[in-house]
């Protein structure tokens, strides 16, 4: 198991974004198309934190023509490019799933003061 750990930290990112559930992130992602590749920026608000270490993935929600579309994202992948915050969450729940059945301005997070 030690090897394991070695192994798994030397995959870590060294400056790893600090998320929390309710928070308005923007994920730029690397997609390869053919022999080119460029960024996507997808913005959404995490409803969910699984795992922990190497496997730690987040998921994040958005609305886009009326349709609900959710991402699950690995923290600590190479495809992920990088995680900005926009604005924090304030919640009292660790997974938003009733996120998914809400409508409208009933499925807004409250900005956190801080």
């Amino acid at each position: 198991m030690d090897a394991l750990k070695l192994i798994s930290n030397d995959s870590l990112k060294a400056e790893a974004p600090v998320l929390n559930i309710g928070d308005t992130v923007r994920v730029h992602v690397k997609i390869k198309e053919g022999d080119k590749s460029r960024i996507q920026i997808f913005e959404g608000t995490i409803i969910a934190k699984k795992h922990g270490g190497i496997n730690e993935t987040f998921t994040v929600r958005r609305v886009a023509h009326g349709c609900g579309i959710e991402r699950v994202f690995p923290l600590h992948s190479p495809v992920v490019e990088k995680v900005d915050v926009i604005r924090s969450g304030k919640v009292r729940r660790a997974k938003l799933y009733y996120l998914r059945d809400r409508v409208g301005k009933a499925a807004k997070v409250k900005a956190a003061v801080r």
